[in-house]
């Protein structure tokens, strides 16, 4: 370390020193600015050579080492000479020096399975502002993929005609906005910063004849774009290079979300029977103030119609012709498995699937399932002598924030895309 004198006015009057103290130089740092530099200053020309020589940086112009200089005009150290020895230490740990590159872009090994990279994901992505009164657009999902998110939340409800799906944040005072423009904005821009898959996660609360509507809305607007497993679930995920310039489309199966949903409301309504041990290991979330009113809505003809009895009950048609049309159309699973967290961290070797914790859960669940969640997250890195493949991804839910990673490392370093 070392201090320079500084002075300051007392009243207008008089001028007091003090000692401030800044970093010195280290001897690297200046053993190398005099290589490449002529009587204390660096110039363009020498810039240029030392990002060419020195950071391997072969196709840096002299017009980047100017913008470099540049840079400075507003510091009190700037010198049209070039930059000198202070000038180059902040250039060299500044923001315009990182540790990659910008113009390096993707340069990791994007062939492995899509579940090995951490992958920029957004949260409530067609909201405006807060989720309790604020609009639902297509301009936040749009400026969201600019930016490289690839994946995209939706949560679909009924339009009050119930003859068409809104997208918005259910039972709010958040305006809706047609899914068909959130879709048609999805294929217009979710390639525009990244050719890596773009992955659409969709909250459904549709009846089945609406859940048509989606896997023909879907089909239409994507055509080869969207990316199917076809009439069996993935056993493994693709790598993110052979999904390239595609669309996945993640949620809960039809009856899996049926018996999920029956399962929450009649938990919300008994406020019983709720398991110490597995609350401690799921932990608490965020109170939601929606759950109360689906609770109350337990009496609503409409919301009984998405029961697991209810849907046994439908024609033997509507099934064999609405559910396998939506269902077909799934990459990713989602849900929570029976049997508590234990049970959802087991790999299965017969598919793919998603499996969504909060930030506290996850810190909850590390504390009670730690061996599983290293075992699961870790399965085929630590376990490849036993061929263990790694099936799960684990979407880490920061609560209300706007951003949202999903969490599988089984590589040696983990990479992300997007």
């Amino acid at each position: 370390m070392a201090t320079s004198k500084q002075t300051y006015k007392v009243c207008f009057c008089f001028r007091r020193k003090f000692k401030l103290i800044v970093a010195e130089t280290p001897i690297e740092i200046k053993t190398l600015f005099e290589t490449y530099s002529e009587n204390g200053f660096m110039n363009v020309d020498h810039l240029h050579r030392f990002l060419i020589e020195y950071q391997n940086e072969d196709k840096a112009t002299k017009e980047d080492a100017q913008a470099i200089i540049d840079t400075f005009k507003h510091l009190n150290i700037f010198q049209r000479k070039g930059l000198h020895l202070d000038a180059f230490f902040r250039y060299l740990f500044g923001d315009i020096n990182p540790p990659l590159s910008s113009t390096l872009g993707v340069h990791q090994d994007m062939t492995a399975p899509l579940s090995h990279y951490f992958i920029y994901t957004g949260h409530n992505s067609y909201l405006t502002g807060n989720q309790l009164s604020s609009d639902c657009s297509d301009v936040p999902i749009i400026k969201a993929l600019q930016r490289g998110v690839r994946v995209i939340e939706l949560d679909m409800w009924p339009n009050s005609a119930k003859d068409d799906i809104d997208i918005l944040h259910g039972r709010t005072l958040t305006t809706p906005v047609t899914l068909i423009k959130c879709l048609r904005s999805i294929k217009e821009y979710a390639f525009t910063a990244s050719p890596y898959p773009v992955v659409i996660t969709l909250e459904d609360h549709l009846t089945p004849d609406l859940q048509a509507k989606v896997a023909e809305m879907v089909t239409e607007t994507f055509g080869d774009m969207l990316f199917t497993p076809g009439p069996e679930c993935l056993k493994e995920f693709p790598s993110p290079d052979s999904l390239q310039k595609r669309v996945l489309i993640s949620t809960k199966p039809p009856k899996e979300y049926l018996e999920s949903k029956s399962i929450k409301e009649k938990g919300s309504v008994s406020q019983k029977g709720n398991d110490p041990a597995e609350e401690e290991a799921w932990g608490k979330e965020v109170p939601d103030p929606k759950l109360k009113i689906e609770a109350d809505d337990k009496t609503d003809p409409n919301v009984e119609e998405d029961s697991e009895d209810e849907e046994d009950q439908d024609d033997g048609d509507r099934k064999q012709t609405t559910e396998p049309k939506y269902k077909s159309l799934i990459a990713i699973h989602a849900g929570k498995p029976k049997g508590g967290l234990e049970e959802a961290l087991k790999v299965d070797p017969n598919k793919v699937r998603r499996l969504s914790l909060s930030e506290p859960a996850l810190e909850k669940a590390a504390i009670t399932h730690g061996t599983d969640i290293v075992r699961e997250t870790f399965s085929e890195y630590t376990q490849r002598e036993h061929a263990s493949t790694h099936r799960t991804t684990i979407h880490i839910s920061g609560g209300c924030m706007e951003l949202r990673w999903s969490l599988s490392i089984c590589r040696d370093t983990a990479d992300h895309y997007g």
